[in-house]
């Protein structure tokens, strides 16, 4: 009887405080803990909410939905669209053959300093994009320390040009596909790549061959950032590029200059731009904004 007692203890109902507490709460929320919110957190945290959605909710409310077919067909419109398409392609690009070789020298390579490097790399992200303009003057302007030279010998001149734009842009976006990549990398087990040397392959086609596919998802999603990163730069463009329309005018730049000529046009080409930035949301849901 002792020991039916002990294996009924052990196997029938539980209907103690602590185990009402565990069970019961875990079972009816799919095995996940319910824990009340207090309101000292809940109140703060809606005031938040509501202070990010209320200007989104806002520009759509105040949108000419009438007239949008006609200020989203206009030449200047389709000009700026088309410029920052392209330019922002073309900075990732330019992120995506330099930054994958620099994301994997900081997650592998073994050498003096890499923690000031990687500081340095990750500088644009907190730097006002103003500033990165006028560094960009002061490095590839035609007086800069690189420009004259470009000048000089090749007759190139970066600023206030449509290549300008790419630079700039490439300038602000990279490091996020560095961090992704970096990242990626430092997940990823080295094991593959030295099983790969050991059977004959060189570093860099075991980087190639083997490594590459392991990262594709982290490259992609930093391309995915760092083209959505060009495609809303705005500081460091107008200050090295300018804004010309059809040459280095991006959607940004048409928005500034809407809004002080015409507001309704500024708000279309705003919503535009938000239905990009919410596309780039849908497609890094899957990897970063899934429920835990």
């Amino acid at each position: 009887m002792t020991a039916l007692r002990k294996s009924g203890a052990a196997t029938g109902p539980r209907t103690g405080p602590w185990f009402r507490h565990g069970r019961t709460e875990r079972e009816g929320d799919g095995g996940r803990r319910r824990t009340g919110v207090p309101g000292a957190l809940l109140v703060p945290a809606l005031v938040g909410l509501a202070f990010l959605l209320l200007p989104l909710l806002a520009l759509l409310l105040r949108a000419p939905w009438s007239s949008m077919p006609e200020l989203l067909t206009s030449t200047e419109v389709w000009q700026a669209l088309r410029l920052s398409l392209i330019c922002a392609s073309a900075a990732t690009a330019v992120s995506l053959v330099v930054g994958v070789p620099l994301a994997w020298l900081l997650a592998r390579a073994e050498f003096p300093g890499r923690r000031l490097v990687r500081a340095l790399v990750t500088l644009p992200l907190v730097l006002p994009p103003v500033v990165g303009g006028v560094a960009l003057l002061m490095a590839f302007g035609r007086n800069g320390v690189i420009g004259q030279w470009l000048d000089a010998w090749f007759g190139i001149t970066l600023p206030f040009t449509t290549t300008g734009v790419v630079l700039a842009e490439a300038f602000v976006a990279m490091p996020f596909l560095v961090i992704s990549v970096e990242g990626t990398l430092r997940a990823a087990d080295p094991r593959y790549e030295e099983a790969a040397q050991t059977l004959g392959a060189s570093r860099f086609a075991a980087f190639r061959r083997v490594t590459l596919p392991l990262i594709a998802p982290g490259v992609a999603a930093g391309a995915v950032l760092a083209w959505a990163r060009a495609l809303g730069e705005f500081g460091a463009t107008i200050t090295f590029a300018g804004n010309f329309p059809g040459r280095t005018q991006t959607m940004p730049l048409a928005v500034y200059l809407a809004l002080q000529n015409d507001p309704e046009a500024a708000v279309a080409l705003s919503l535009v731009l938000l239905a990009v930035s919410v596309a780039v949301l849908a497609a890094l849901r899957d990897r970063w904004m899934t429920a835990s």
